[in-house]
């Protein structure tokens, strides 16, 4: 597993107060750090070349801001991103999700509450969980094979997150057997997050458009209204 001092996360904002706060407090917990002051000075690091394992993104930033930013990264890359937002709405929150946020924090934040963030998202990428399961065919429309990370639904295989998969392993593990969203938070993201049923409302969402024939009328991914999510018993 890779340790602190060998990551490096960019931090990117338009405040240069904040850049140095948030740098100067990851480099106490081991981090290598990067800054950039703008959505375009980021994506001119990560084309460069830099080495970059975690993005600390500002949303409201001047010219290019961050939602657009994490658009632009994600037509290419996966890293993993962390929103820094003083926009606390779940409207913002699922936008920012939506584009391929792996997380995001409310400003103002303490320096503890971004390492925990930081902490548990890595522990989520780098997670080592041999699969009990290996190859599932559901029917003939899905088959998933956890052991090749690789899921083919309508005969077209789906590129699947970290954490979609994490999610997705959890369904099809318990199928047919509710799992709250409380234990699906802590067996995917970890207990730092039990509360934060958006998460697990919004990659639900996302593994329903890329499994599901109709993602309207799922038959799959089941909901309990209020409650959590199933997978269908995989004996029909």
């Amino acid at each position: 597993m890779t340790t602190a001092e060998q990551r490096t996360i960019m931090v990117v904002d338009d405040e240069p107060h904040i850049v140095r706060f948030t740098a100067m407090n990851l480099e106490v917990e081991g981090y290598n750090v990067v800054t950039a002051e703008n959505g375009a000075q980021a994506l001119e690091t990560l084309d460069a070349g830099q080495t970059v394992d975690l993005v600390v993104l500002d949303v409201m930033m001047p010219e290019m801001d961050g939602f657009e930013t994490l658009r632009r990264i994600r037509s290419d890359s996966s890293v993993p991103v962390i929103f820094v937002t003083v926009r606390g709405d779940e409207a913002d929150r699922v936008a920012g999700l939506d584009l391929g946020a792996d997380d995001y924090i409310t400003k103002p934040f303490s320096p503890r509450e971004l390492a925990s963030r930081i902490r548990a998202l890595f522990r989520r990428i780098e997670a080592a969980e041999p699969p009990r399961l290996q190859e599932v065919t559901v029917d003939d429309w899905l088959t998933i094979n956890f052991d090749q990370s690789r899921v083919v639904a309508g005969g077209q295989e789906m590129r699947l997150r970290p954490t979609e998969y994490r999610l997705l392993y959890q369904l099809v593990s318990n199928p047919g057997q509710l799992l709250t969203h409380d234990t699906l938070l802590e067996r995917v993201w970890g207990p730092e997050y039990r509360g934060e049923h958006q998460y697990v409302r919004t990659y639900v969402t996302y593994l329903r458009q890329k499994l599901e024939r109709d993602p309207r009328n799922p038959e799959y991914i089941l909901s309990e209204r209020g409650l959590g999510y199933r997978f269908r018993d995989l004996d029909r």
